[in-house]
């Protein structure tokens, strides 16, 4: 209230600068693990010409100038683990990539 910040003020309390609200940043979750598993498998097929990746493999790749390392090997058994969960879109990029599996939505 005024009448306490006078007070606290003649006392020699400075009252404390107004809090500055600092803009929320992209959360990685935004950028999407989905999308960072999409680009490391590209990358790790480009260069091998091939996506049977070990289950222990990183693989580091650039998305939107900032390194990410991907556990690629753990990423793909998580994404057959939940191939009957995932959208369509999503498992025909997976098969786009090559990845025999998702080919068929649903498939057990």
């Amino acid at each position: 209230m005024d009448g306490q910040r006078q007070l606290l003020e003649q006392l020699g309390i400075a009252p404390l600068p107004p809090e500055q609200e600092t803009p929320a940043k992209a959360s990685k979750a935004a950028l999407g693990a989905f999308e960072r598993g999409v680009a490391a498998l590209a990358q790790y097929k480009a260069r091998t010409g091939s996506v049977t990746v070990l289950r222990g493999h990183v693989e580091t790749v650039m998305v939107d100038g900032q390194e990410h390392a991907v556990k690629l090997g753990v990423w793909i058994m998580n994404q057959k683990g939940r191939r009957a969960k995932l959208a369509s879109d999503k498992l025909a990029v997976l098969a786009r990539l090559g990845l025999e599996w998702a080919a068929g939505e649903g498939a057990a």
